[in-house]
């Protein structure tokens, strides 16, 4: 993987610093330095080159002479380095002050604060890693659950990068033969025929489709599901939520209407993060403040991953339809028949039902288990060998099917190879902007500004 340069080139070769340990007290803390200072701060520190990656003790003290701490110095010369620079990690006492008073120590140095993101930016501008990966870096220390972590890992190990450069060298393969066809219309050189390309441009846009399946996985797997809780008030709505999550975390009384806003429980449930949400129970109603917690509901319902319908199974008129006709038409929904210990129906999965339904009881807390393992399938499926991706991907990747689609139908239309070209290649080049091959000053700012600060 090559050196990358972006117009903040300049900026590359400053040296930075800044904590790379969890905020807070603690036992240790891990202060990272990175850029052309660091041998000549490794030379002051320790009153010799240090060694590389080997740890060395030393004292290190302000301007006055005072000593700071007593510290294990670690040198990581370039180019065999996270950065891909030469680094320095200062492993000190976790104080916060005394990890203050070493960054004021290196600042005195000239060296600066780094930017959040800024060691992974130089990572992938040094080209040790690519977007993907560095994206890796932070799902893998924010992942919420063990399959989130997994899929993480996989991604920083260059699992989904190798499906896009796979896909990427294709597509490119496909459009030098169609600008070869363009610009070499008469010569003797061995070019695909239309059906040829036709055929390889089909299957490769259901490689794209089948990716962006992947992709959904992976992004569920790192943002968690996100299940919404809705019906009719004193259903047991917030008995559920409160079921979930093991503990009273919404008021629970017999009067209906007792929700008035939207509550929010993150949870792991058999490994899968999940947030559950808990809205006001939909009715007309006159009061104002009600009427605001049922349009909320609604909201709710547009963002949601998965929508339960929580019904009384003791009201014979009890109708789930109503309240799915009210739903996005693409939302999946499982019904909930709560309140089986007052209408005597067995718990579980009710066969045969469309859409899914389950049988419990909040209260004695019997059928919960059956739908929480119903409720991992949707959040997980089959995990494994997963990667974790980001929104930006599934858009990147819908753009370049839908790049694709139009090639297709260019040469259904015998539009002209010059516009399927064309078409190609801004597939191409939507594809390349998951792994940064083709990137702007301004997407490497957004991505990495959202890092902490030390990765």
């Amino acid at each position: 993987m090559g050196r990358r340069t972006t117009q903040a080139e300049s900026t590359v070769r400053e040296t930075i610093a800044a904590i790379a340990t969890a905020s807070g007290a603690a036992g240790v803390g891990v202060i990272r330095v990175s850029g052309p200072q660091v041998p000549a701060i490794g030379l002051a520190l320790l009153g010799r080159q240090p060694p590389s990656r080997t740890a060395q003790l030393c004292r290190l003290r302000d301007a006055a002479g005072a000593a700071i701490d007593q510290a294990l110095l670690l040198s990581f010369p370039a180019p065999h380095s996270f950065t891909g620079e030469d680094v320095l990690e200062l492993h000190t006492h976790g104080s916060p002050m005394v990890l203050a008073m070493v960054l004021e120590m290196l600042y005195r140095q000239g060296v600066r604060p780094a930017r959040p993101g800024e060691f992974s930016e130089r990572a992938f501008l040094e080209g040790k890693l690519d977007l993907a990966q560095a994206e890796a870096i932070a799902d893998l220390i924010s992942a919420r659950s063990a399959a989130a972590a997994r899929a993480a890992m996989r991604s920083l190990d260059g699992v989904f990068s190798q499906l896009v450069d796979q896909l990427l060298q294709e597509m490119i393969a496909i459009r030098v033969q169609v600008e070869a066809a363009i610009d070499f219309p008469d010569e003797e050189i061995e070019i695909l025929g239309e059906a040829q390309v036709r055929e390889r441009l089909g299957a490769l846009r259901q490689r794209i489709v089948d990716l962006q399946r992947e992709a959904e996985r992976g992004q569920q797997l790192r943002d968690g599901l996100y299940l919404v809780i809705l019906g009719p008030p004193n259903a047991g709505k917030s008995s559920l939520l409160n079921a979930f999550a093991g503990s009273d975390r919404a008021i629970v009384t017999p009067i209906p209407g007792t929700t008035r806003d939207v509550l929010r429980e993150s949870l792991v449930i058999g490994g899968v993060p999940i947030t559950v949400v808990d809205t006001a129970g939909l009715r007309e109603s006159d009061d104002p403040v009600e009427r605001e917690g049922v349009r909320r509901a609604g909201v709710e319902a547009q963002r949601a991953d998965h929508a339960l319908i929580v019904l009384d199974d003791s009201d014979p008129s009890a109708d789930a339809q109503v309240f799915q006709a009210q739903l996005p038409a693409q939302l999946p929904v499982t019904v909930i028949r709560n309140k089986i210990d007052l209408s005597g129906r067995p718990p579980g999965p009710i066969v045969d039902a469309v859409p899914p339904t389950f049988a419990i009881s909040c209260s004695a807390g019997s059928g919960m288990s059956e739908l929480q393992a119903h409720l991992i399938g949707h959040g997980s499926g089959d995990s494994e060998g997963s990667f974790s991706a980001r929104g930006r991907h599934l858009r990147a990747l819908q753009l370049v099917a839908e790049h694709l689609q139009t090639a297709n139908t260019g040469l259904d239309q015998r539009i002209g190879a010059e516009l399927v070209a064309e078409d190609l290649r801004l597939a191409a080049e939507a594809l390349a902007e998951i792994t940064g091959r083709f990137n702007a000053d301004q997407l490497l700012g957004e991505i990495f500004s959202s890092f902490c600060i030390g990765k």
